[in-house]
C-alpha cells in the first residue's frame, strides 16, 4: 500500500494550497481517509476526515470553514483544499487510510509520507 501526498509548498498568509494524496495497492473506496498534520515540536493532530463515498466529512475546529476535504474514488485520490492559510497551519501534512468513521487517529491502517506546508506571515 502506498499513499503519496503532494501539493505542499510555501505560501503567504491568506493564501491557498491544494494537497493531493494518491493511493495505490488498496481498494480505495473501501477505506475512509483523513489528513493529519505535525508542526515542529508538537504532536501529530487530526485535520479532516471523509467517509468511504465522500458523503460525510468532519474537521478539526482549527480548520473548520477554511479547509475542505474531498475524494475521487475513480482516481484513488483524496484532496485537501486549504484556504485562508495562517502561519499556525505550518506543518508536515500526512494522509492516512482507515476502515472506520470517524477515523481512529493514531490507529489508522495506513499512513503516507508527508508533504511540507509553510505559511509565511
Amino acid at each position: 500500500v502506498q499513499l503519496q501526498a503532494s501539493g505542499g509548498g510555501l505560501v503567504h498568509s491568506g493564501g491557498s494550497l491544494r494537497l493531493s494524496c494518491a493511493a495505490s495497492g488498496l481498494t480505495f473506496s473501501s477505506y475512509t481517509m483523513g489528513w493529519f498534520r505535525q508542526a515542529p515540536g508538537k504532536e501529530r493532530e487530526f485535520v479532516a476526515g471523509i467517509s468511504w463515498s465522500g458523503g460525510r466529512t468532519y474537521y478539526a475546529d482549527s480548520v473548520k470553514g477554511r479547509f475542505t476535504i474531498s475524494r475521487d474514488n475513480a482516481k484513488n485520490t483524496v484532496y485537501l483544499q486549504m484556504n485562508s492559510l495562517k502561519p499556525e497551519d505550518t506543518a508536515v501534512y500526512y494522509c492516512a487510510a482507515d476502515g472506520s468513521y470517524p477515523l481512529r487517529g493514531d490507529a489508522m491502517y495506513y499512513w503516507g509520507k508527508g508533504t511540507q506546508v509553510t505559511v509565511s506571515s
